[in-house]
């Protein structure tokens, strides 16, 4: 392709994307948790208690009218040497197809200083009313430090979480949410005898107005035998402010 063609090629597409540029959406939300878990399992590993504050905090940028979107999310951690902080970039479309609400995209977990944890996954949900069903699917070499380390042969790649999610308005301002969850790690991890397990997530949301919410659930999951107390039942409050 010529100079020329290459620089029509590149005008057109930047006015292309002007218009979704125009209209996009911008929000972003800071929160203050008792306790970060993911996927059932502390986050703080050095300090497994019930309260182990975590500040978080992210952006979203929605492409209005094209169903596209962006974001970022942050979470102070400390499971990974030299790592205090785990940042996620995603970015997806989402459509509606009859009375589902569905969404697809990819999510990288990004851990600044031992790149040991970089995880990439491919997503796909379903909502229908309160319900919403998510599949996970890792795509990277590692699944959060199991496997897929450089000078490992084990791979995490194939590693596959569903989430399945209920939320719905029970009172003014108040809604009930609940989460049942299942990891089934890549046949590498497994042999290494780290089981597959089940994590939940129970409890509610209250929204004060003005983007300032409370939500409070207890979260954990099974295997308490092989993952200890990461798995253990917390009671986690979480205050959020959006912007």
């Amino acid at each position: 392709m010529s100079p020329a063609s290459l620089k029509s090629l590149s005008l057109a597409l930047v006015a292309a994307a002007l218009p979704a540029m125009a209209s996009a959406e911008l929000t972003a939300n800071i929160s203050l948790t008792s306790n970060y878990k993911f996927r059932g399992q502390d986050q703080d590993v050095h300090r497994i208690k019930a309260v182990s504050p975590a500040i978080q905090g992210g952006f979203d940028y929605a492409f209005e009218g094209s169903g596209f979107y962006l974001g970022n999310w942050n979470s102070s951690v400390d499971w990974l040497a030299g790592n205090s902080i785990e940042s996620d970039l995603y970015g997806g479309y989402k459509l509606k197809a009859g009375a589902l609400d569905l969404d697809l995209g990819a999510l990288a977990y990004v851990y600044p200083g031992n790149s040991s944890g970089n995880t990439v996954e491919l997503y796909g949900a379903a909502g229908w009313g309160p319900f919403t069903a998510k599949y996970s699917h890792t795509v990277s070499k590692d699944y959060f430090g199991w496997a897929g380390a450089k000078t490992s042969s084990q791979r995490g790649r194939n590693t596959g979480y569903l989430n399945l999610a209920f939320a719905q308005q029970v009172a003014p301002a108040t809604t009930l949410k609940a989460a049942l969850g299942y990891t089934r790690f890549a046949g590498d991890i497994r042999d290494l005898g780290v089981p597959n397990y089940v994590d939940y997530s129970l409890g509610g949301a209250y929204d004060f107005g003005g983007g300032l919410s409370l939500t409070a659930a207890v979260a954990g999951a099974n295997k308490k035998g092989f993952f200890g107390d990461a798995n253990k039942a917390r009671l986690i409050v979480t205050l959020t402010k959006t912007l």
